[in-house]
């Protein structure tokens, strides 16, 4: 990440997230962004306990491959550092509930939706491997019955439509 020197947009706002899929994959996205960030295994082996406790083992390996690649994907294209919150912390910041609009607008065949969060997110028009990820990822998740709220994809469009940072 040597190469991004904007640093990360972090909103101040506490936004809860309830419900099982979309936390699945809000605290994913998070502990995998820290781990590429970091360098350290840590914040993998926590993202994988989280997907192994909801998911079981089986599944969660599933999940997991697909998380890695669209964590990647989304960190290689994007035009700055992506922010996450610190692992233990509650809530989700702005990029987090991005991440977690674009997966529920792939869920819900909302491509409009889906391109805006990826635009918002990299600050990059460069979003189709991005795109491409996410919507592997999110069939993945749809297929071991985690789907997302379509209220997820509205919250997010919000955020993308507003630039909203802090």
């Amino acid at each position: 990440m040597s190469g991004h020197h904007a640093r990360p947009r972090l909103s101040a706002a506490f936004i809860p997230i309830q419900r099982r899929p979309e936390r699945v994959v809000a605290l994913g996205f998070r502990h995998w962004v820290s781990g590429y960030q970091s360098g350290d295994v840590h914040c993998w082996e926590q993202a994988w306990q989280i997907y192994a406790e909801a998911l079981g083992p089986r599944d969660a390996r599933l999940a997991v491959s697909e998380l890695s690649s669209w964590v990647m994907a989304v960190s290689a294209s994007a035009r700055r550092e992506i922010g996450v919150f610190p692992c233990g912390r509650r809530g989700f910041c702005r990029d987090e509930c991005l991440a977690v609009g674009m997966v529920a607008a792939c869920q819900h065949d909302a491509c409009p939706a889906l391109r805006a969060c990826a635009f918002a997110l990299i600050e990059s028009s460069l979003i189709d491997e991005v795109v491409h990820q996410t919507e592997s990822f999110a069939a993945i998740l749809h297929s071991l019955d985690q789907t997302l709220s379509p209220a997820s994809m509205l919250l997010s469009a919000d955020l993308a439509e507003s630039g909203s940072i802090h």
